[in-house]
């Protein structure tokens, strides 16, 4: 196995510029890797007699053959090798193996150069082969100025499409295209302009906004759109409130909201926290749309949705990447709690909080002595009368243990 790695980092100029301690590295080196594109621009300065691995998909098989490498490697990776980069990935496959990194500027240095922007004040998000987890979140917190690392699928353009669907049209992009290399340009553009667009394959965008979005909290519950004949079906303001205050979703990676109905409850939960993964729940199919309309209306993307019986789902799919859950809010239950009990137990990491909105005396019995029953830690309930309507009892139960 190899115990060293040389790192360096490329631009997009077609003749990459090396100091001489760069090129000294180069010289005495005989395995060399990195992407496709890497090689073609740096294939001239290799030594003769080179080997190279190219890194691609699948990445455990370009591990395994530099893990049966017995020479030092050099790697060439794009910017920063450790901004987003191969880098990270190298030193969890290695944890026992040196390195020498030569950085180079990554694109969104460069863009922020090109556009005079305070770099230092720039909050980052990759959606290069990710989820758009990243910027949604930071969107949602209201980040003034976002770099964003795109890919094939996720452009420019979807990008802007994704500002415009979620209402956050008070962001400028602005596209860096083929940096570093001839064909270099820097455009600033619209939401709207960006997505009929085309742009280079080889770009990156800054999202900036001089006044972002006002962040919102504590919602009216007159605000959202409610479920068709049936207005006070939502979780009253109040009652939201003293729930969220329950799950503990501050200390939470992910939380799972039993019968969303309009959402009001997922909604608030994201903008709390806007990096919590959320998945809600629900079998009323014409929940789904008021859903989206919700989610559209208050700015939150990033909620997914599950339509169908809770009971008959896959469970173990919507504990991926933690391997459990942290919080759960039993919205409705249909008066199943003893049907919902056994599957939050399984899945409910050590620590974790189960909160319920328990009008009928018979539930708040029923989730009290169930929860208790298996040696839950039972909070002191809160009961609270949302304006006219019937009395609610928030009641919370928190698994016993600690999570690892």
């Amino acid at each position: 196995m190899s115990e060293r790695f040389t790192l360096i980092g490329l631009g997009d100029s077609p003749m990459p510029e090396f100091s001489t301690t760069v090129r000294d590295a180069i010289a005495v080196h005989r395995v060399f890797a990195g992407g496709e594109r890497h090689h073609m621009l740096v294939e001239g300065l290799l030594p003769c007699g080179y080997r190279w691995i190219t890194i691609e998909p699948p990445i455990d098989n370009i591990l395994a053959m530099l893990r049966a490498e017995p020479e030092p490697i050099t790697v060439f990776a794009s910017g920063d090798p450790f901004f987003y980069g191969f880098g990270a990935t190298l030193q969890r496959a290695f944890p026992g193996a040196s390195f020498v990194s030569y950085p180079w500027f990554h694109s969104l240095q460069r863009v922020a150069q090109l556009g005079l922007l305070p770099y230092q004040k720039m909050r980052h998000a990759s959606l290069t082969g990710r989820s758009w987890k990243e910027l949604d979140a930071l969107l949602i917190a209201g980040a003034p100025l976002i770099g964003v690392l795109t890919d094939h699928r996720k452009t420019p353009a979807a990008i802007a499409s994704r500002l415009i669907e979620y209402g956050f049209c008070k962001y400028s992009l602005i596209v860096g295209e083929a940096l570093g290399g001839p064909e270099e340009r820097v455009r600033r553009l619209s939401p709207e302009a960006a997505e009929k667009e085309l742009f280079h394959q080889l770009n990156s965008v800054v999202l900036l906004a001089d006044n972002p979005p006002e962040r919102l909290f504590g919602i009216s519950e007159d605000l959202f759109e409610g479920l068709h004949g049936r207005p006070g079906m939502i979780t009253k303001m109040p009652v939201r409130m003293a729930t969220l205050s329950r799950l503990n979703l501050l200390n939470a990676r992910n939380f799972w909201d039993i019968g969303f109905c309009t959402g009001s409850v997922s909604i608030e939960a994201k903008l709390l926290v806007p990096e919590l993964d959320v998945i809600a729940f629900e079998r009323r199919p014409e929940c789904a749309d008021i859903l989206e309309c919700n989610c559209r209306r208050f700015r939150t993307p990033g909620i997914s949705k599950v339509m169908g019986d809770f009971i008959l789902q896959d469970h173990e799919s919507f504990v991926k990447p933690f391997g459990s859950v942290d919080s759960v809010f039993i919205g409705g239950h249909g008066g199943r709690i003893d049907a919902l009990f056994p599957v939050i137990d399984r899945w409910l990491s050590p620590g974790g909080r189960v909160v319920v909105n328990a009008v009928r005396e018979t539930s708040l019995q029923a989730f009290r002595a169930l929860f208790s029953g298996a040696g839950y830690n039972m909070s002191d309930d809160l009961r609270i009368v949302p304006g006219n309507h019937y009395p609610v009892t928030v009641a919370t139960a928190e698994k016993p243990g600690k999570r690892s």
